[in-house]
């Protein structure tokens, strides 16, 4: 066997990698950051969601065929550019992380030209996104934002929903990983119903399944549920 063989590293298993990823995150927004220029990114495996594109495109909830989506904790962006290419919407990816927009950037540029609609990718925070009235956008879709963030501010979250989805649009949740208690986190402790308070009143539950169709390591790991606003 090679000295090269013989020094090179086992790729690290996925507890350990999750162990790196708690030690470099913090409750500080920004120390995501961190998590991306160190590539510890357990949660990108290179492709979107299967589960996305197939509620988006098999005609189960006639979704308007454009307007305006937000992909929070958008990450490279996989899943907006489905949404675009999907629906028409023009989409706008948002990550606190400066180096995860910019990888965002880099992977839309390597894509053939979207059908329709567009992405555009935003280095910012979600808790202080604003938008006017007139901008509230007709879908959000959350993978793995509302995981990664604190439980104390899963109310923050709810309130943020409320306020940038206008009356008749869709709110995507894919709500992964669900995997046996653990106090610590990122990602945090999640059950479905656990999105129920943070919401609150004035949404219409549409579609509530585990999905048929999901990548190999997600398979009974998570839950799709689609919430219309009233």
């Amino acid at each position: 066997m090679s000295q090269a063989n013989d020094t090179a590293q086992a790729p690290a298993k996925p507890r350990e990698v999750m162990v790196k990823l708690q030690s470099l995150v913090n409750n500080d927004p920004h120390s995501w950051e961190d998590a991306w220029k160190a590539k510890i990114t357990p949660w990108d495996l290179g492709e979107g969601q299967p589960p996305l594109r197939d509620i988006l495109t098999s005609g189960e909830i006639e979704f308007p065929r454009s307007g305006r989506a937000l992909v929070p904790g958008c990450g490279r962006g996989y899943d907006a550019a489905c949404i675009a290419s999907s629906l028409g919407h023009d989409t706008l990816a948002i990550d606190i992380a400066a180096t995860a927009v910019q990888e965002g950037k880099d992977y839309l540029a390597s894509l053939p030209p979207l059908p329709a609609g567009k992405v555009t990718y935003l280095q910012g925070d979600f808790f202080n996104f604003q938008v006017s009235d007139e901008e509230r956008f007709d879908l959000i879709y959350d993978f793995t934002f509302f995981v990664a963030i604190p439980p104390t501010r899963r109310n923050e979250w709810g309130r943020q929903m409320r306020t940038l989805i206008k009356p008749g649009g869709y709110l995507i949740t894919l709500i992964y990983p669900i995997d046996p208690h653990t106090p610590t986190g990122p990602p945090y402790f999640v059950r479905p119903d656990h999105y129920l308070e943070p919401l609150g009143e004035g949404w219409a539950k549409v579609v509530d399944r585990i999905p048929e169709n999901s990548l190999q390591s997600h398979v009974g790991r998570e839950h799709l549920v689609v919430w219309r606003r009233l």
